[in-house]
């Protein structure tokens, strides 16, 4: 009877791991340990590093390049100690009460110095600064940062803000973290121009590496007198596409620098990219 009894228990134990697995739930198991909401966000979200030089706030390491989709975030400069909170509710942006922005002001005021505000407008780009989950308010909140060098402002002024995204109440706790990182996107998303760009330059560079290098060779075939020889075409770029498999995946790039194990939903982290694999097959590239 005990054996049956034990025999029991640990099927409906494997039974609950397999349920937190497939549900892709924040309590799912990788490698033995819980991993939580927040950690799952920041393996999808580099933060800036910011510092000081000797024009002010700089930036010391990039983080992930974000495209404001939506206006209505309501910001102050990085050097102002204040910071104001624009939340994101159910695909609206609720700007800052005026009243406390005035408040802020009035203080700063009485420090002698101004308060200067700019909403940051649709299309803008900027980095998360800081993330940070609060289960029980089911909120995520992230402070973003202007990336003034995409943005192309001159003189720097990295204005920040903090922007709150309301969930549901009760839903937070339990929900799937794909599910969140689209709810953020509705906002702010991941800008994938950034990649892109890297990639046309390469292929750039590549090709004109390859014309310099064929003229090159040309003349000295002239010197001598040989005739030129027709240069090899340049291979193939790499592919990455939705539905390869993990081994097809470092067959054309190699290993991974990182590997975030969240049971069914995988996470290679490169130099470059991020390529997020679904029951083994690659569900997204970033």
């Amino acid at each position: 009877m005990r054996q049956k009894f034990e025999i029991a228990i640990l099927v409906l134990a494997n039974l609950f791991i397999a349920l937190m697995l497939v549900s892709g739930s924040p309590l799912a198991v990788a490698q033995g340990q819980t991993i939580s909401l927040e950690d799952q966000l920041k393996a999808q979200y580099t933060l800036v590093k910011m510092g000081s030089d000797s024009s002010g706030a700089a930036v010391v390491e990039q983080g992930t390049v974000l495209v404001v989709k939506k206006g209505g975030i309501l910001g102050v400069p990085y050097s102002d100690q204040s910071i104001l909170s624009t939340k994101y509710e159910n695909g609206a942006v609720h700007s800052p009460n005026p009243l406390v922005s005035k408040g802020i002001g009035s203080l700063m005021s009485r420090m002698g110095k101004t308060q200067t505000t700019q909403f940051f407008q649709a299309n803008v780009k900027v980095y998360p600064a800081k993330l940070a989950v609060n289960l029980p308010k089911d909120q995520v909140v992230i402070s973003i940062v202007d990336c003034d060098s995409c943005n192309n402002v001159d003189p720097k002024t990295f204005f920040k803000a903090d922007v709150v995204f309301q969930f549901p109440h009760g839903t937070l706790a339990t929900a799937n973290p794909s599910q969140v990182e689209d709810t953020i996107a509705g906002l702010l998303a991941i800008d994938d121009s950034a990649s892109n760009d890297q990639g046309n330059n390469g292929q750039q560079g590549d090709q004109q590496g390859g014309q310099q290098g064929g003229n090159n060779g040309g003349n000295n075939d002239q010197g001598g007198g040989g005739q030129a020889q027709q240069q090899a075409p340049p291979p193939d770029p790499v592919q990455i596409e939705k539905g390869q498999t993990i081994d097809q995946v470092k067959a054309a790039i190699g290993p991974p620098d990182k590997i975030i194990n969240l049971g069914t939903k995988q996470i290679y982290v490169y130099k470059d990219i991020k390529v997020t694999f679904l029951n083994g097959k690659v569900s997204d590239v970033q």
